[in-house]
């Protein structure tokens, strides 16, 4: 009997028949590390994964990939779930995954660790971002479910302790595929069209699933971005989710959110009572201050007797002259003795003292002192002044020191 031979092709697509026919092979779960994992621009992801013996090719696709809540990294312990089969242009069979899950923890609490971590270090958990909720709103946007109990708890809450706002309701789905962009939509128009003085957006208590709204990064990126301050309000005390550190005010649910986000009318009025009493005790104090002011006012002496101030004013300016007068004659006392001795002392001082005693000046024409004999010659006319008088005369001879 002659062999039959194949071509590569048959027995790429015999294999995958017999591989696509065995039961055990249709879906089968797989336990292994990721490895050289990538995503190509067409949506589909290509890994491998990985045993301390052996190796498997691995696919899942676009539409598989959607669904994934967390995002795959290489080393990651994870159960695949799908089909094995040949690709027939290759010849390797490879797993055709269509579920991934997180070995140890849920997929939904890696995708939550991870958002959570990846926006963190972004700085969206930031407490400098945060703003400050308005004391008194006017209007409150609130952004949950029409049909849910937490709208009416915290629109009761909110009537009951602060009747003066106005509350919007922007009805949204808070739970499935389409609850995110609800959200995200009714946060950006009530930002857009300033409907509110603050929102409050979250849900009533549920599991991890019903909660994932609130956990989407879309969701997140909306409230970091929001304008107007948001309390975020989801489930119960326990339940912690990404919009709780994103908002500007965490509660612990719907009706702590309406607690926080208005103050107590009764307070309120307990304490503008107190604040009134206060006002009126500091404004008698204050009246009876003044009262003790104009009192001691009316005692004085300016009051009683209206010239009285005016005749001290003339008594002081009569003293101050009388001192002026004092001092002025004091200082024209000093001077006119000061000017007397110096008077003296000019005198004596004066060349007509001298000629006065017998001596006499004598001067050229030119009116210079002659102090010695060789100042002249003979024929010079001089001019000799005396103690009384004097008179000109003409040089005849001249003397020699010994001879005068």
């Amino acid at each position: 009997m002659e062999q039959h031979i194949f071509g590569v092709s048959e027995v790429n697509q015999l294999v995958k028949l017999l591989l696509d026919n065995e039961p055990l092979l249709a879906n089968v779960a797989v336990r292994g590390e990721l490895s050289n994992y990538k995503i190509y621009p067409s949506g589909h992801h290509y890994f491998t994964l990985k045993d301390p013996e052996g190796a498997l090719r691995c696919v899942m696709f676009k539409g598989a990939a959607m669904k994934l809540r967390f995002r795959p990294e290489n080393g990651m312990q994870v159960i695949l779930q799908g089909r094995i089969s040949v690709f027939p242009r290759d010849g390797a069979y490879q797993l055709y995954c269509n579920t991934m899950t997180p070995e140890g923890a849920g997929d939904l609490a890696l995708a939550f660790d991870q958002l959570k971590q990846k926006l963190h270090e972004e700085g969206l958990f930031d407490p400098a971002h945060k703003k400050p909720l308005p004391p008194f709103p006017e209007k409150i946007a609130i952004i949950t479910s029409s049909a849910g109990a937490a709208v009416h708890d915290m629109i009761r809450i909110l009537r009951r302790r602060y009747p003066l706002a106005k509350v919007v309701l922007l009805p949204v789905r808070v739970q499935g595929v389409e609850a995110p962009p609800e959200i995200v939509g009714a946060i950006r128009y009530a930002n857009r069209w300033k409907v509110a003085d603050l929102i409050i957006t979250g849900r009533g208590g549920g599991s991890m699933e019903d909660l994932w709204a609130f956990n989407d990064e879309r969701v997140a990126r909306a409230i970091y971005e929001s304008e107007l301050p948001v309390i975020s309000a989801v489930g119960h005390e326990p339940d912690v989710t990404i919009a709780d550190f994103v908002a500007d005010a965490r509660a612990s649910t719907p009706s702590n959110a309406a607690e926080i986000a208005v103050p107590d009318k009764a307070e309120l009025l307990r304490w503008l009572r107190d604040t009134g009493g206060r006002m009126e005790q500091a404004e008698t104090a204050r009246l009876e201050a003044l009262r003790g002011k104009l009192d001691a006012m009316a005692e004085k002496r300016v009051m009683t007797d209206q010239l009285a101030y005016v005749q001290d004013k003339r008594m002081e300016v009569f003293h101050l002259q009388q001192r002026l007068g004092d001092l002025s004659a004091v200082q024209v006392s000093r001077k006119r003795q000061r000017f007397s001795a110096l008077t003296a002392a000019l005198d004596a001082m004066s060349p007509l003292k001298v000629l006065g005693r017998g001596y006499a000046m004598a001067q050229n024409e030119q009116g210079q002192i002659l102090k010695s004999s060789r100042d002249v010659t003979p024929g010079d006319r001089v001019s000799v002044t005396l103690g009384e008088g004097g008179f000109s005369a003409v040089v005849e001879a001249l003397l020699k020191e010994d001879e005068a």
